[in-house]
């Protein structure tokens, strides 16, 4: 088997494209590949927040496509342990969707096994 395509999700929802455009690549990329493995690290863990209303400043609901993740068979997703602590947030605070908090030193050497990231 080949190494994964992995995804690095750093950038906060709305306000910017990059958190839909990331999510676009991602579900795109699983059409043609069953090895991907997404990262939420940084700011893009505000990604997986429950509860965000982004009609308000519209802007399009993408994110509770997130939680689909595993129809399209996306079962290798990482969310960073620091980066929620850092921002105050638990699993409580997050949509449910399949994915596994971990340390950031080991989400990084899950990284070094991905044959190209692409960061969004």
């Amino acid at each position: 088997m080949t190494a994964p395509l992995g995804f690095l999700i750093t950038q906060p929802p709305h306000g910017r494209s990059s958190g839909r455009e990331g999510q676009d690549a991602i579900l795109a990329t699983s059409a043609m590949s069953e090895n991907l493995r997404v990262f939420f690290f940084g700011d893009g863990v505000w990604q997986l927040l429950k509860q965000q209303q982004p009609k308000a400043i519209q802007c399009r609901d993408y994110i509770a496509t997130f939680k689909l993740f595993d129809l399209y068979e996306i079962e290798q997703c990482y969310i960073c342990a620091e980066s929620l602590a850092e921002r105050g947030l638990s699993l409580d605070d997050l949509i449910e969707m399949p994915a596994t908090v971990m340390a950031m030193d080991v989400m990084q050497q899950k990284m070094t096994q991905c044959r190209h990231m692409v960061r969004f």
